[in-house]
């Protein structure tokens, strides 16, 4: 019996009765969602290497160094060290999330973001999670995909009391697993209001073929009427889809230096499933929520169906240059609520023509505001075509609005097509990869360092 899978087996007789007692006052949240990653990263270099070498974390002198996964949008939960003990600190609350530039929801997350941030650890490491609730009703952590004693499960009244508003709890347990795994609420309702975050146990030795680059991706739905900012968790028509709380085009571009390895973890906590496809490559499935998959298992593919409350992890060479889409494939899931951007038309595309269109966008650019550009030429004769307007009018191009340094040197007016459940991943050459990385550090916050990861 391995060492790890021992010390999960003598968790459960240790961790068996008296962790339903609530854990110290917790300090004021930690996390800053403008800086990913954790701060003792440091940098190196690969010999014969067409890039340089990613950063690396190293947790201990007996666990080969991994390559910190980055979660656009979101960041990472720091933690502190207690003894051999990783500890974070966790605090479920309300979060006003801007998904668009025009639009802000009332969501619940952790930490002050949603969805909640990462936690990033190693095979075999301890962990101490102290839970704060600062919801108006009861909640819990479910470690969704861990196999752990019951008494850490989060499922009420089974597994442990609800913790109340108000209350702390502790939740401590060994990750003898390898995998990418997350956090959520155990209550449906919670759950669609955005209570999930990544848990990812990176493997005591590194995977092969190494990945240069590591990216998360958490996928969520939200019903959300005009003019309302609560999501309608009951609901089953979403209207608004995100990818790490964002809908395109404010999603924050992917990176990758040119050779390169990428991965993509997929997470999915919503009510459909998204078959997730990637332009101009093809990837292969190398693991789901349940850890690692065997080689012999891969296979070329460039879509993948993430169903609900499952992980997939797909890896490719970064080959071609180009910014190459990452988007769900069903087509209502490429667009934005149309009823909430336009006001009066409420989707009755029958009876728009091009002037009312134009006037309605150009309104919307003036609150946000942002330069609105004329959308794309439509035929002389278009309105006598059974079916006009379907995607014509529907553009919407806001550079300026978006603008972040992995958007620099995309062609002018790259927004107008993007939204709802999109993103891209940028193969770049080395030149242009280094600027890019160049404008992030000189856009840090002055005193702080530096946190792009090269994943």
């Amino acid at each position: 019996m391995s060492g790890t899978r021992r010390r999960f087996f003598q968790d459960a007789a240790i961790f068996g009765a008296g962790l339903f007692g609530m854990s110290e006052d917790l300090q004021a949240r930690e996390h800053n969602p403008d800086l990913a990653g954790d701060e003792r990263h440091h940098r190196g270099a690969t010999a014969g290497s067409p890039y340089r070498a990613p950063a690396v974390r190293a947790e201990s002198n007996w666990k080969e160094p991994f390559l910190p996964m980055t979660t656009p949008d979101v960041g990472d939960l720091p933690h502190e060290l207690d003894g051999g003990v990783k500890v974070f600190k966790l605090v479920a609350e309300p979060v006003k999330r801007k998904i668009a530039p025009f639009k802000t929801i009332d969501t619940w997350g952790y930490n002050g973001i949603c969805p909640g941030p990462t936690i990033q650890v190693q095979q075999g490491d301890r962990v101490r999670v102290l839970f704060e609730n600062r919801l108006p009703e009861s909640t819990s952590l479910h470690w969704h995909g861990l196999e752990l004693p019951i008494e850490q499960d989060g499922v009420p009244f089974i597994s442990q009391k609800p913790v109340a508003p108000g209350e702390t709890y502790v939740y401590e347990f060994t990750v003898h697993q390898e995998g990418t795994f997350f956090y959520h609420a155990h209550s449906a309702m919670q759950e669609m209001m955005g209570l999930i975050g990544f848990f990812v146990a990176h493997p005591e030795k590194s995977y092969k073929p190494p990945a240069d680059h590591d990216y998360g991706l958490i996928l969520q739905e939200w019903a959300v009427l005009p003019s309302n900012t609560v999501p309608n968790t009951a609901s089953m028509e979403f209207n608004w889809l995100t990818f790490n709380g964002v809908s395109a085009p404010m999603t924050t571009p992917l990176l990758a230096r040119l050779g390169s390895r990428v991965r993509m973890r997929i997470v999915n906590l919503g009510m459909d499933h998204h078959p997730i496809h990637l332009h101009g490559n093809q990837f292969v499935v190398t693991g789901t929520e349940g850890g690692r998959a065997p080689e012999s298992s891969w296979y070329p593919m460039n879509t993948v169906l993430v169903g609900v409350a499952q992980a997939r992890v797909v890896e490719f060479e970064a080959r071609y240059p180009g910014a190459w889409m990452i988007h769900c494939h069903l087509p209502h899931h490429m667009m934005n609520s149309m009823m909430d951007l336009l006001r009066d038309r409420q989707i009755q595309t029958a009876d728009q023509t091009e002037t009312k269109a134009i006037s309605q966008m150009q309104s919307l650019a003036k609150s946000v505001p942002f330069e609105h550009v004329h959308p794309s030429p439509v035929a002389e004769n278009a309105a006598s075509v059974p079916g006009f307007p379907q995607d014509a009018f529907m553009e919407m191009g806001m550079d300026e609005v978006v603008e972040k340094p992995e958007t620099f040197g995309l062609p002018k007016n790259w927004s107008a097509g993007m939204m709802g459940m999109m993103t891209m991943v940028r193969v770049l050459p080395e030149k242009e990869y280094d600027a890019i990385l160049a404008r992030k550090k000189a856009m840090s916050m002055p005193g702080q360092e530096e946190h792009h990861h090269e994943s």
